[in-house]
């Protein structure tokens, strides 16, 4: 049963980037990492710390940073969610929520938590070539 499920759940995940919607893989992802800069631009301005770093470490601070990234891409996330859901009615003929939204998270939240710490740290050290 679980063999199943697993082995359907990966041909449907790998199939997604060969079908004619497979640009989103790439448009997605470049619309995350610009959100991405831009916060972590934003960040480096105000002197705050990297994002992800702090929203491990700062049980204060969590829920406002968590707010903040989601407003960064929410847009982007029900995006991604909606065309998933497109991709699975048009291809598979089903729909399958929790796939859509695992894929909205990867293509929307990933990138832009990736590169928005990093940001933060390279504007930092530019700036301040002391504290390497």
């Amino acid at each position: 049963m679980i063999d199943t499920i697993l082995t359907r759940l990966w041909d449907q995940l790998v199939g997604r980037l060969s079908n004619p919607m497979a640009f989103r893989f790439l448009l997605q992802p470049a619309v995350a990492l610009t959100l991405g800069i831009l916060a972590g631009l934003r960040d480096a301005r105000a002197q705050r710390p990297a994002y992800l770093w702090t929203v491990l470490t700062d049980a204060d601070g969590r829920r406002h940073l968590l707010l903040d990234g989601w407003r960064d891409v929410s847009k982007l996330f029900v995006v991604a969610t909606a065309l998933d859901t497109l991709y699975q009615l048009l291809v598979l003929h089903f729909f399958y929520p929790l796939q859509a939204l695992a894929v909205a998270g990867v293509l929307a939240f990933v990138p832009y938590v990736a590169i928005r710490g990093l940001v933060t740290r390279m504007v930092t050290r530019y700036r301040n070539p002391a504290s390497r």
